[in-house]
């Protein structure tokens, strides 16, 4: 074999214009359509945790102590609870808008390609 030649046609395959299926097409704009959900439920997830962690080294008297340590610790680590709870509800509202946004265009693009088999 030629590895000159094998070589040649890896670096000529690098630079060549790719032409994008269909359905490489659609599965970008799913994920598109889904990232921004996903990104806010991580960050605000990650965050809701750590404030309940906060309240919680308050109450057990890790961080800081005495009675307004525990009482500040328990009202904070409340707050995380309430947030952590959200986060499922609000991951799903903003999925629906994504959803919303680009169903037309992956709608359109989905019938394209059944019609094509």
């Amino acid at each position: 074999m030629d590895t000159n030649k094998i070589y040649a046609e890896h670096i000529a395959n690098e630079y060549s214009k790719k032409e994008t299926s269909k359905v490489n097409q659609l599965r970008k704009l799913d994920a598109k359509a889904k990232r921004p959900a996903c990104i806010f439920a991580y960050t605000f997830g990650i965050i809701s945790s750590l404030i309940l962690g906060t309240g919680m080294s308050l109450a057990m008297g890790v961080i800081g102590s005495g009675n307004i340590a525990l009482l500040g610790g328990i009202l904070i680590g409340m707050f995380g609870l309430i947030c952590c709870g959200f986060n499922y509800p609000m991951y799903k509202k903003f999925l629906q808008r994504g959803k919303d946004k680009y169903a037309s265009d992956i709608l359109r693009l989905a019938k394209e390609i059944s019609e094509e088999e």
